[in-house]
């Protein structure tokens, strides 16, 4: 798996996570990204708004226009029962993995 791939696939987990109890626009997507990793992931819009568009063609995502907080006009995205179930799937893969990674970095650090 290249770098961009897992990139991107992290990032998709993430966006399907953070949609996973209540719809939310873009904005409020990358907000929620910064807030629970404690400002270490900073998602630009030209990453973010790109995997909403692929997440929903892929109906993993759908989308409705409603009005935020503000009274602004914004796309909120839900996840689809389709998106539950690759959520779940993605999460003990990715849990699976970055055990496995831990290891690594462990072993090295031990040897």
């Amino acid at each position: 798996m290249s770098g961009s791939d897992l990139f991107t696939g992290t990032l998709d987990l993430l966006i399907l996570r953070t949609v996973r109890d209540r719809p939310l626009h873009g904005y409020a997507i990358g907000k929620a990204l910064r807030a629970a990793s404690g400002g270490v992931l900073m998602v630009e819009e030209g990453a973010l708004y790109p995997a909403l568009h692929r997440l929903e063609g892929r109906g993993l995502l759908e989308a409705e226009w409603g009005h935020t907080d503000t009274g602004r006009r914004a796309k909120f995205y839900r996840l689809t029962a389709e998106g539950q179930r690759h959520l779940a799937h993605e999460t003990e893969r990715w849990a699976e993995y970055s055990g496995a990674v831990t290891s690594v970095l462990g072993a090295e650090a031990e040897g």
